[in-house]
């Protein structure tokens, strides 16, 4: 099995009323990963869990470090720990 892992993001910044979970979830089912994103309550910023190979999630880190068209993004908190299997698709919290 190729080098696989779990990728917890928080991205802060104008990332809430801008798309910018649509944009993720979009990302994150062309490059095969499972998990969520979610807004947080404070307003500024997005919680990002996702799981897959390692090679692709660095290329879904990459576009969180861009964002969607509209978003600013100000950085990105980023954890890495071991892949669990927890999730079966890349879904949206609302």
């Amino acid at each position: 099995m190729a080098d696989v892992a779990h990728l917890s993001a928080i991205v802060y910044g104008r990332v809430q009323g801008v798309f910018f979970r649509y944009f993720v979830r979009n990302v994150a089912k062309r490059l095969n990963l499972k998990g969520f994103v979610r807004n947080l309550a404070s307003g500024d910023a997005v919680e990002v869990q996702a799981e897959g190979e390692k090679r692709q999630l660095n290329k879904l880190l990459e576009q969180l470090k861009i964002g969607s068209p509209g978003a600013r993004v100000e950085r990105v908190e980023v954890k890495w720990t071991d892949y669990s299997g927890e999730f079966d698709d890349f879904s949206i919290i609302y």
